[in-house]
């Protein structure tokens, strides 16, 4: 895969942007809990400008990036995020630190045009039966900016403070626009009619709903995205309110869940072709309504990173889990719009629980909380149940309608 001038290209370019965005990641999360007194309102609105965009940008990025140059696409975006995250430091430096959350929204919205536009150019020039070694190539490489990615952000910014590691990040954007200049030029595409936005939009929510296991995997999206998003912000304060430890302690809980990632990925591609990906998804979120739980309830370090290995080593299940589910059940003309369908809903419920997290938090507590996700974990591996007790169906008789309307194009 490696011989691929496409694949090394843009895992490099990746290599850059990850290393870049844990070290801005970390940084404003440090100095945010340093100027704010650890108030938890503000470091959920982190995460909200983080994620908001992906919710709200995901199918227009995904339309755009099939219609413009991928090449120009991403070097355009790695620029412009490199050019406001310079701006913000500016802003940061006379005095204005609210406009870090302005560098963590600007990023997030541009890596909603430039992350399809790479999944294009792997489409065109890598063969088909390596594209699933691509995959799990970048699930690999995201594993283990789980493990570094928050020791390597806390000592930049230990060391050399906000103002360094936010310029860091613009340089990682701009070498990163660097590595991408050397892909070989754009192929120009034939003019062609397209549909209407809106007709795909509404062909793509038909055929989500004409299909009883997409619907299912969509309401276990909605409830699994509002779990994950009441606890996703406040990690940081298992650290500091239930173990006691100082808020860098984070990086060590984070490190150890992300090392058991890359410890269950295997494990779990073994188990993936002996169990149904609905089992499988299952499987995960019945783990983590234990691991969650635990890691609220939890007083004691040992424990709570055993709990976070725990749900680490599972979490390949749930990766797995829904994106066979969505192959397997969505016929090839249907795939980009199934994911742009079931995506958005998965990230709109998980920022509004990540909106709303600071002020649950501060009404109820964190074990609550926490709890709380556990439950929401559960029901979403309840609504699985029916899939795994039925036969699977063709999917030219599920579809038969949404696919006879896509057809009169």
């Amino acid at each position: 895969m490696f011989n691929n001038a496409f694949v090394r290209t843009i895992i490099m370019s990746n290599v850059l942007l990850q290393l870049g965005i844990w070290i801005r990641n970390f940084a404003i999360l440090l100095y945010v809990t340093d100027i704010t007194n650890n108030n938890p309102k503000f470091v959920s609105l982190i995460s909200v400008a983080e994620f908001t965009p992906i919710f709200l940008f995901a199918i227009i990025g995904g339309t755009f990036a099939d219609r413009w140059r991928p090449k120009r696409t991403m070097i355009v975006c790695d620029l412009l995020s490199a050019l406001s995250v310079f701006a913000v430091l500016l802003v940061v430096m006379y005095g204005s630190w609210q406009a870090l959350f302005f560098a963590t929204l600007v990023s997030a919205i541009l890596s909603q045009f430039s992350q399809p536009s790479a999944l294009k150019l792997f489409k065109q020039h890598v063969p088909e039966e390596q594209l699933q070694g691509v995959m799990a190539m970048f699930q690999t490489l995201m594993a283990i900016f789980m493990v570094f990615g928050p020791i390597l952000g806390t000592f930049v910014y230990q060391h050399y403070g906000l103002e360094i590691s936010i310029a860091v990040m613009g340089v990682c954007f701009i070498a990163s626009a660097a590595v991408l200049t050397s892909l070989p030029a754009d192929q120009k595409n034939p003019a062609k009619a397209e549909r209407n936005f809106m007709q795909e939009m509404k062909d793509g929510l038909r055929y989500v709903w004409s299909s009883r296991a997409l619907k299912t995997l969509g309401g276990t999206f909605a409830v699994c995205g509002f779990a994950v998003g009441i606890i996703q912000p406040l990690m940081l304060f298992i650290a500091i309110e239930n173990l006691g430890q100082d808020k860098l302690f984070l990086q060590w809980l984070l490190a150890a869940n992300g090392i058991a990632m890359l410890a269950g990925g295997g494990v779990v591609m073994a188990l993936s072709k002996k169990m149904q990906p609905q089992s499988l998804l299952a499987a995960g979120l019945v783990v983590s309504t234990v691991g969650t739980i635990g890691i609220g309830l939890s007083a004691s370090v040992p424990l709570t990173i055993f709990f976070q290995v725990v749900n680490g080593l599972f979490y390949p299940c749930i990766m797995i889990g829904i994106n066979t589910m969505m192959m397997k059940n969505t016929e090839a003309a249907f795939i980009g719009r199934v994911g742009g369908v079931l995506t958005p809903l998965f990230m709109g419920f998980m920022v509004i629980g990540m909106s709303g997290a600071g002020f649950i938090k501060e009404t109820l507590s964190l074990q609550a909380v926490y709890t709380g996700s556990g439950i929401l974990f559960f029901l979403g591996a309840l609504l699985l149940v029916p899939l795994m007790l039925r036969r699977p169906e063709p999917l030219g008789e599920i579809h038969g309608t949404a696919a006879a309307a896509d057809s009169t194009d």
